[in-house]
């Protein structure tokens, strides 16, 4: 077994390996495995092969510079998507005890306590205040 795994090592010395982007492509790669048992779609199975060819291409180059370049430019476009999905599964979380609302000035998205009524607010970030209406 430890032969095997040194074997593994040197095979893999130099290589990319395993990032984000490798890792967006695998939960790709299931979600269309899922969808393709019930769809049974010849493009999907197309698409499945393709992906499978690019993270296994990824994972075994040795051009590390385009790689982590490739794995870069994902993480940009990824940031924002992930940043919207937790402050979307915050929101949720939290719905019992606070409300969010959004700073009309500098558009910063404010945690607010769930009172009922009418509330001066001030952002913290521009200091302008403005009024909210929380309902309930």
């Amino acid at each position: 077994m430890e032969n095997l795994k040194n074997k593994l090592a040197h095979f893999m010395y130099g290589r990319y390996g395993t990032d984000q982007l490798y890792i967006a492509l695998i939960v790709v790669y299931f979600v269309l495995v899922v969808a393709n048992t019930f769809i049974k779609s010849v493009i999907i199975s197309v698409l499945m092969f393709a992906i499978l060819i690019l993270f296994i291409f990824r994972t075994l180059s040795r051009n590390t510079y385009k790689r982590s370049m490739e794995n870069e430019k994902f993480m940009k476009m990824w940031k924002p998507v992930k940043g919207s999905g937790a402050l979307q599964l915050r929101r949720i979380k939290e719905i019992k005890t606070h409300r969010f609302r959004k700073c009309p000035q500098c558009k910063k998205i404010l945690r607010l306590k769930r009172v009922r009524g009418k509330h001066t607010v001030k952002c913290p970030s521009c200091n302008k205040e403005f009024e909210v209406r929380i309902l309930g």
